[in-house]
């Protein structure tokens, strides 16, 4: 399975995005939610899903949005099942580590 991945600097921190590739420059909608998965956020190129979550060792903010990334890092260890939020049926999950 591959996913779009973007890793950039800001403000002192390493800033990885991770999506389902059928996901990105979607629109989902919830409520009072709009999440928008924007191409300039989330795509600096397509990869292997392994390789993505193995990027988020040296991360130190992650975004993650897919049933198949977010899957992935709830078996890792990276993320809670508690702590993935559900919109328009999309898993989303983040990971701040201070």
């Amino acid at each position: 399975m591959e996913v779009y991945v973007k890793l950039t600097q800001r403000e002192g921190n390493v800033v990885l995005a991770i999506c389902d590739v059928e996901l990105l420059g979607k629109t989902l909608k919830e409520g009072r939610i709009t999440f928008k998965i924007k191409e300039e956020f989330y795509n600096g190129g397509k990869t292997g899903i392994d390789e993505a979550i193995n990027m988020v060792e040296n991360a130190t903010i992650v975004n993650l949005v897919g049933e198949c990334c977010v899957k992935k890092a709830v078996q890792k260890g990276y993320v809670h099942p508690n702590a993935v939020l559900t919109i328009d049926g999309i898993p989303h999950a983040q990971i701040m580590k201070l």
